[in-house]
């Protein structure tokens, strides 16, 4: 038939062809009578609306998504459009529910805790329910798509806020594991981010650990295995309801911690291992991307285009980043805030910028901007937690969250194929570099000798990060009708 030649045509030539699987749905072009009047009713016997509702649900969401939410969330989908309710108005419903189980964990009482638990669940699935609505009704949006994908990280690390507040009022000051979870996380998500950007359009891009990757998906039960153990957010956001509502939020953060830790150690080292045993030619697009997401700042691109472009990549640009992060972490540490802990972040700086004066394109280049992003909310979280101000890390929790808040923007922008945000944007936030040179220096200052000071410095650079990164993003996102593309990585 002619379709098939021009396919097969089309292959000879080099393109590739895609060719979507029907399942129910029925494609023919009969010649006769006979089987035109089959084709018909072949065409006849297909049950729109059961498609259209199988359809609605995502094929490679997680264990507890596919098997306890989707099977009745898909029909709340379907509810809520006949009743012409919209994608974003049930984004929204899902952030004001996910606030309130916030709300109600902090109230500190055994009856919040348990309400916080069930609402956190009622959110998850109104979370699920927006994006079946929106393709049972074909109802897609720029807006939506931001709103979705912004609105996920709100959700969670209100929650750690909120379990935070209920654990202080009973006594227990579990901000440092809150601030804890939220970096671990955070983390997490740019390590994903990182290799898929590095590697989706590279040349060459197979290794022996793909293969057996294969081999093992093609078990069938070892999917949902390999699915589970990574933590996605179905099985994340269950574990935290269910573990609010039966315990304390000292076992959570505990409970999340360790879940996301194992988790962030399978997935980078088989992605790890995967970049040393491919052979792989990373294009300039993906280095662009790579540079981009390390959010270099003005101090250390003065160093890229100095000094630092004549350092020579011994064993790859990572090794230049981690030495950095890993001595700053460590004088953060270990050493009184003051003139060691400011030598370490100037030194974080120079070597920052080492790291970033070539092209990101060796094998283990993308784990370039995970490393900058542990630094710099490491360093927060350890000078906030040896700090002798009152309220400091509460403080570094939002200032954590709104630098954190812009980094996730900058995955979105670039997944949308509009390029990072723009430089002003990027010098205006101070870069990873500035900020993290600010703070230690706000900790030498003022983290010491009793008062507040060093909180009220916190809080108000946190207020004057998220004040500009939000209303820049908000600006871009409404006018820019750039898709928003999100997801939380794929196992290793």
């Amino acid at each position: 038939m002619l379709p098939d030649a021009l396919a097969a045509a089309l292959e000879a030539g080099g393109t590739d062809v895609h060719r979507p699987e029907l399942g129910s749905l029925v494609a023919a072009v009969p010649g006769e009578p006979q089987a035109r009047k089959e084709a018909r009713d072949a065409v006849a016997a297909v049950d729109d609306e059961a498609v259209r509702l199988r359809s609605a649900v995502k094929s490679r969401d997680g264990f507890f998504t596919t098997f306890c939410v989707s099977p009745y969330s898909r029909y709340l989908a379907r509810w809520c459009a006949r009743r012409g309710l919209t994608p974003n108005q049930v984004t929204t419903a899902s952030l004001l529910t996910a606030l309130v189980a916030a709300g109600c964990a902090a109230t500190g009482t055994r009856g919040g805790f348990v309400a916080a638990g069930l609402l956190l669940l009622f959110s998850f699935v109104l979370d699920c329910t927006d994006g079946q609505l929106a393709r049972y009704s074909l109802q897609y949006s720029t807006l939506g798509a931001w709103l979705d994908a912004t609105f996920d990280r709100v959700k969670e690390y209100a929650y750690y806020a909120g379990l935070a507040l209920g654990a202080a009022r009973g006594g227990d000051d579990v901000w440092a594991l809150a601030l804890g979870a939220m970096v671990l996380q955070t983390c997490r998500h740019v390590v994903d981010f990182s290799f898929n950007e590095a590697n989706h359009d590279a040349d060459g891009n197979t290794s022996p650990t793909a293969a057996l990757s294969d081999r093992l998906d093609s078990v069938g039960w070892t999917v949902w295995i390999r699915r589970m153990i990574v933590l996605p957010i179905g099985e994340r956001w269950a574990m935290i309801a269910v573990l609010t509502a039966l315990t304390t939020p000292r076992v959570v953060f505990y409970a999340l911690l360790i879940g996301c830790a194992f988790a962030a150690c399978y997935t980078t080292a088989g992605r790890v291992l995967r970049s040393l045993t491919r052979k792989a030619k990373r294009t300039d697009r993906a280095a662009r991307a790579l540079a981009d997401l390390a959010d270099t700042g003005a101090l250390a691109e003065l160093v890229a285009k100095g000094p630092g472009r004549w350092a020579r990549p011994l064993g790859g640009r990572t090794l230049y980043a981690a030495f950095g992060a890993g001595w700053l972490l460590y004088a953060a540490a270990t050493a009184p805030a003051g003139v060691p802990v400011v030598l370490a972040a100037v030194l974080y700086v120079l070597t920052s910028g080492a790291a970033v004066a070539r092209p990101l394109k060796g094998a283990l280049d993308w784990l370039v901007p995970p490393v900058l992003r542990v630094a710099e909310y490491g360093t927060i979280l350890l000078l906030a937690a040896r700090s002798d101000a009152p309220g400091a890390l509460p403080a570094a929790f939002g200032l954590v969250g709104a630098v954190a808040y812009h980094h996730y923007d900058t995955v979105y922008r670039i997944r949308g194929g509009t390029g990072a945000p723009p430089a002003w944007l990027v010098r205006t936030l101070g870069g990873h570099d500035g900020r993290t040179l600010l703070v230690v220096v706000l900790a030498a200052l003022l983290a010491t000798g009793g008062g507040d000071r060093f909180t009220v410095a916190l809080t108000v650079l946190a207020g004057a990060v998220a004040l500009v990164g939000l209303a820049e993003s908000i600006r871009f996102w409404v006018s820019s009708g750039a898709p928003a593309v999100h997801d939380e990585g794929e196992p290793a």
